[in-house]
Order: structure tokens, then C-alpha cells, then sequence
């Protein structure tokens, strides 16, 4: 990897757990790429509160292999190489089997896994043509949701492990380029995404689901991040960390 500032593309970095991430790579003085699908303006205000400089904003729906192509490839251009790819970027569907029509139940699989897993499988496939001469990091943010399971949001809960499978293949196929592979599962996080849980009568339950009474922070879920990114975590390539509090332990 090259040493000092590195080049680093958080996709879905204009809220949440993304802008957190996007904030702590830029807080300790890589240059950042802010990636969104429709929220420029957001993207712009995380650009403009980003410390340091050489950061900049890219756009794709990461459903388009087309566009995803030339985010990356903008990004790289942009920052002058590529070092670390954040895979954050997700979307959340409601569709419990027994209640939704077979046309909302087809629309939330094809739409969840296009940008979980497809996604961030032709992102880390063009990230990966910057990589391979250099070495470089690549950090997926999973969820917890993989592994006990999501009732109310099936097709996210597949994604999920679908993209925990993928870093792990991955991980095994690029080590010889010396670029690691990490993920990070979290439960439930303090962000928009999760608003309308967090919002609903059945927020306290939620809470309570952690040992702690409280669901994370983005900045929590970040720090993860940057742990598996360092040049000291290359030995924790293909390893899953859990970042849940403690609300679902697995074996």
C-alpha cells in the first residue's frame, strides 16, 4: 500500500454510517471520495465539513454496472489512485412474505440485491483494477441481519450474507495482490435508515435487544472501519467483525 495519505471511496457517504466513515478516514488525513445516488446536496454539505484537503464527490446507482464503472474510475482520477473501498452503501425494503403482493415481494429482492450485493460486487470489481499493482483495503459494512435473520426485510437480510460470502471469496482471491478484506456486521445504528424502527413503538424493544439498552452510533460503526482499512489489520483479512453490543452472539 502507498504510505502517508491514502486514496480512499466510501459509497453512501452522504448520511449516516457512510458520512461517519468518510469524516474519520479524512480525520486522520486520507483523501476522500463521498459517493451518493441522489443526495448531492448532502454529499456536498459532507464534502465542505471534511478536514484536510483533495477530497471530492462522485455519483452512481450502484444498480448501473455502467455508472458504477465510472464512479469508481472518476474517483480514482480524481484522488490520484485508489487505496480503500468502503462497500456502505444499502437500502432497506419492508416486505414480510405474508403481507406484500408477489410484485412487491419481486421489486424489494431485485431492487435490495442489485445495490447490497450486486453493487458492491462491480464496485469492488473496478476498485480492485486500481489495487492490484499497489495493494489496497477493502472494507464491506454488513449487518447482524446475516446471520439471526430479518422477517420484516428478507431480501436485506440475504444480501447481507450474500456480501459476507463475497469478502470472504475475495479475500482469499486478492491477499496474493496484497490487498486485505474485512467486514463489518453492526446491529442496529442511530441513522436514517433505522429511523423508522428506532421512531416506532417498537424502539424500545430494540434497544433493549443490546445488554446496553442502546443501539450505535455511526461513529462507533466507523471506528470498525478504520481498524480493518490500517495497515495493521491485513491479518484479519476475510474475518467478519461484529460491531451489535452484544445483542446477538454467534458461535
Amino acid at each position: 500500500m502507498r504510505s502517508g495519505s491514502r486514496a480512499v471511496l466510501v459509497t453512501g457517504a452522504s448520511r449516516g454510517i457512510g458520512r461517519a466513515v468518510a469524516q474519520a478516514f479524512a480525520s486522520q488525513g486520507d483523501r476522500v471520495a463521498v459517493h451518493h445516488r441522489d443526495s448531492a446536496g448532502l454529499a456536498r454539505e459532507v464534502l465542505a465539513g471534511l478536514p484536510g484537503g483533495g477530497h471530492t464527490v462522485v455519483q452512481a446507482d450502484l444498480a448501473d454496472a455502467d455508472a458504477v464503472r465510472k464512479m469508481v474510475d472518476q474517483a480514482a482520477a480524481d484522488l490520484g489512485g485508489l487505496d480503500v473501498l468502503v462497500n456502505n452503501a444499502g437500502i432497506y425494503a419492508w416486505h414480510p412474505i405474508t403481507e406484500v403482493t408477489y410484485e412487491q415481494w419481486q421489486h424489494a429482492w431485485r431492487d435490495t440485491l442489485a445495490v447490497n450485493l450486486t453493487g458492491a460486487a462491480n464496485a469492488t470489481w473496478c476498485a480492485v483494477q486500481h489495487m492490484k499493482e499497489t495493494g489496497g483495503r477493502i472494507v464491506n459494512v454488513s449487518s447482524r441481519g446475516a446471520f439471526r435473520g430479518e422477517p420484516r426485510h428478507p431480501a436485506y437480510g440475504a444480501s447481507k450474507a450474500g456480501l459476507n460470502a463475497f469478502g470472504q471469496s475475495i479475500a482469499r482471491a486478492l491477499a496474493p495482490f496484497g490487498i486485505s478484506v474485512g467486514t463489518v456486521a453492526p446491529g442496529y445504528v442511530e441513522t436514517e435508515m433505522a429511523a423508522a424502527d428506532l421512531n416506532s413503538e417498537r424502539g424500545e424493544e430494540i434497544r433493549a435487544q443490546s445488554p446496553f439498552n442502546r443501539v450505535a452510533t455511526p461513529e462507533e460503526i466507523a471506528a470498525a472501519v478504520i481498524y480493518l482499512a490500517s495497515d495493521q489489520a491485513e491479518w484479519a483479512s476475510g474475518a467478519i467483525l461484529d460491531v451489535n453490543g452484544a445483542s446477538y452472539l454467534r458461535s
